[in-house]
């Protein structure tokens, strides 16, 4: 008998315990929605008809179901026939601790106004946080994939939850999101087949910096941009959360550790704050410039230059001191090079932030003509 009870108690243990591919066909789907609230109405666009706030499966940086959150607004009256069309906002940075997603934190005026004129045009904008913003996890900042996918996803969520928006989707995002912008439009036909992707507006968006930051190392000297070694910080940050088997800590001084830990936590102000009158130079112990650290940026960061199977439109000011204009020209040249569906305009006497509104009345009309093809 006591054979038998052990016997038994082993088949019932067996049967109880899944292996890993068993687990992870058994997490939800990616853009299964798990939790939803209304958002408060302080952090509504004008012009929305109702907002909420939703939690949902993705794909995190290790390819594994991961949590993301973010924000749905339907606009103002009557859906057109079929539906909504969807607008996936990814937005730029503003920091990879959980109390900076917009979702909660709120956006700048400057994303207000812009998503505001876009939702006047008669848009549903869904928004994602990015997995790890505002989830359990840190942020795998500028890692492309990860945010392709939590934008993707957040547009299964958002069509789950109201049947007034259309299958019909583009993807626009600005600076960090501007990144997530292309990746997203390299991807979305694959990763979400049932869906009706029809292309992409970045603007701002960051590339070729791979190759930049690769050859930091202690010898940088200061440099006369207040948040050039914060943006490093989130860098590092984000490698160590997309790549964690890298060792990222190994090329970091102790002020280095902390100022990247730091960075895991303060979001862009503060983080510019705490890092005042730091070098890049101090945060490093060694270069990074080795083929292992390289091969995993690249990994991470490059922007793709073929296999893009929908219009896109990549918009650049021409005075932008956070993504120089020569690192989205070698972008643009390489994808031109590859008969890719691009097109580029650069705008005179545009930042980085007026980049947006300078570029907004080419980028509406080119985005209106995506949803008549």
């Amino acid at each position: 008998m006591r054979r038998l009870l052990a016997a038994g108690s082993a088949l019932l243990s067996s049967t109880l315990v899944l292996s890993p591919a068993a687990a992870q066909a058994a997490a939800p789907k990616p853009g299964t929605v798990t939790s939803v609230t209304p958002l408060p109405a302080n952090l509504w666009l004008p012009g929305t008809g109702s907002a909420q706030r939703v939690t949902y499966t993705t794909t995190g940086p290790d390819g594994k179901a991961a949590p993301s959150t973010g924000a749905v607004f339907v606009p103002k009256g009557t859906p057109p026939r079929g539906g909504w069309p969807v607008l996936s906002w990814t937005h730029g940075t503003v920091g990879i601790g959980d109390a900076c997603a917009p979702s909660t934190a709120g956006r700048s005026e400057r994303d207000i106004t812009y998503l505001t004129k876009w939702m006047a045009q008669g848009y549903a904008i869904v928004a994602s946080d990015y997995a790890g913003l505002g989830t359990p996890g840190v942020h795998p900042y500028l890692d492309g994939k990860t945010a392709a996918y939590s934008a993707v996803d957040m547009v299964r969520a958002a069509r789950g939850l109201n049947r007034s928006l259309a299958s019909k989707w583009v993807v626009i995002g600005q600076s960090q999101g501007g990144q997530a912008a292309l990746f997203t439009a390299n991807l979305a036909t694959r990763y979400a087949p049932e869906l009706d992707f029809r292309g992409a507006v970045a603007t701002g968006p960051p590339s070729n910096l791979e190759g930049i930051v690769s050859l930091a190392g202690p010898y940088i000297p200061k440099l006369p941009l207040a948040d050039l070694t914060g943006y490093t910080a989130y860098i590092l940050a984000g490698l160590k959360a997309a790549r964690p088997g890298l060792g990222v800590d190994g090329y970091l001084t102790p002020l280095g550790r902390q100022v990247v830990k730091d960075a895991e936590t303060l979001c862009y102000a503060d983080m510019v704050k705490r890092t005042e009158g730091i070098g890049i130079g101090q945060l490093l112990a060694r270069p990074l410039f080795d083929a292992k650290f390289f091969d995993q940026l690249r990994s991470v960061m490059q922007v793709p230059v073929k296999g893009y199977d929908r219009p896109f439109y990549i918009a650049q000011g021409m005075v932008d001191t956070t993504v120089p204009i020569p690192l989205t020209l070698k972008l643009v040249a390489d994808l031109k090079a590859n008969r890719q569906p691009v097109t580029f305009k650069a705008y005179p006497g545009a930042g980085h932030s007026e980049n947006m509104a300078a570029s907004l009345p080419d980028t509406t009309r080119f985005v209106a003509a995506l949803f008549t093809r």
